[in-house]
């Protein structure tokens, strides 16, 4: 079952609202991602929850190939009018996949796992892990229970609010970081700012026996 926020009217509306609501500018986890990816020569990488590219051409720019998952079909435009035709970009939402059978070098998600409930945030970690090419690397950014917002709104499950109406979100905190991360080869949690208190989620593939 695709939990509210990731129906696809809840994000289609908001980017026919609000367009390139988070500017052109990177994220800070994103510039720290392209230079890890870079010092470790990845060459192609998978980022479901594109959106309209702003954290997918910080990667083009520096030689990576870069394919997207995303729900909103004003999202990919934008994208494409910004940032060219040719990326792949697979319509849909990321409960559905996979949508190819490629493996990808890397994989960069951010601001989406808090996005999700339980189960739904235990198949995206085992779907991103199992399109990983041996010894790839998946790097999450997810909000830290850190954040103002937390604790605010509507009470739906431990460490979960419906922030505002169709919105919610989980917030972790390191321990449920390990439980959720441990076996798909967790190897760094690094405290980062983005416009919340964020985790950057660091995986490698082979570092455990999933």
């Amino acid at each position: 079952m695709i939990d509210k926020i990731e129906k696809p009217e809840f994000w289609e509306s908001s980017f026919i609202e609000k367009q390139e609501m988070w500017g052109f500018e990177p994220s800070n986890s994103a510039a720290l991602t392209k230079n890890f990816f870079i010092k470790m020569s990845i060459k192609n990488i998978l980022i479901p929850g594109i959106g309209y590219g702003r954290n997918a051409q910080v990667f083009r720019d520096n030689g990576i190939t870069v394919t997207g998952i995303e729900i909103s079909k004003t999202a990919i435009e934008l994208a494409r009018k910004h940032y060219g035709a040719d990326m792949t970009i697979y319509h849909g939402s990321v409960a559905d996949m996979p949508f190819d059978n490629c493996r990808y070098d890397g994989i960069f998600c951010y601001a989406l796992i808090h996005l999700l409930d339980s189960s739904e945030r235990q198949k995206l970690i085992s779907d991103c892990y199992n399109q990983l090419s041996d010894d790839g690397y998946m790097f999450f950014t997810a909000i830290s229970k850190e954040a103002q917002t937390y604790g605010t709104g509507q009470f739906i499950s431990k460490d979960r609010y419906e922030i505002f109406k169709g919105v919610k979100m989980f917030f972790y905190d390191k321990e449920s970081i390990h439980a959720e991360f441990d076996k798909a080869g967790l190897f760094e949690i690094v405290d980062i700012t983005e416009n919340y208190p964020f985790f950057l989620i660091k995986c490698k593939k082979g570092e455990v026996d999933n």
